[in-house]
């Protein structure tokens, strides 16, 4: 698959003039094999494409709310941690650290 440099508002803009060029000129282009058929298959390309940017646009948005809410949960299991770990080293012999979990030395 070939990135394109150009952006996806001008390649739907370039699309959009092209769908326009192409039913207004349709007696010159159909005879080089650019019929009707074609110009439908190419619109609903078109369309399609958009369709499937609108969805990955709100799946981005999911994403990133997703994204903050496993962040947060994150913070809070670190939270916890830090207390057992405080607490394990200050209730339990060092020897039995690696019980918890917990490789420290000191």
């Amino acid at each position: 698959m070939v990135a394109s440099k150009r952006s996806f508002a001008d390649i739907v803009a370039q699309a959009d003039t092209m769908a326009t060029a192409l039913k207004a000129n349709m007696p010159q282009v159909e005879r080089r094999g650019i019929d009707p058929a074609f110009i439908d298959g190419f619109i609903d390309a078109r369309r399609k494409l958009v369709e499937a940017n609108i969805e990955q646009e709100k799946m981005k948005a999911a994403l990133k709310l997703k994204t903050e809410e496993v962040s947060k949960y994150r913070e809070n299991l670190n939270n916890y941690m830090k207390e057992i770990k405080r607490v394990v080293k200050l209730a339990i012999p060092q020897a039995q650290w690696i019980e918890f979990g917990i490789a420290d030395k000191q």
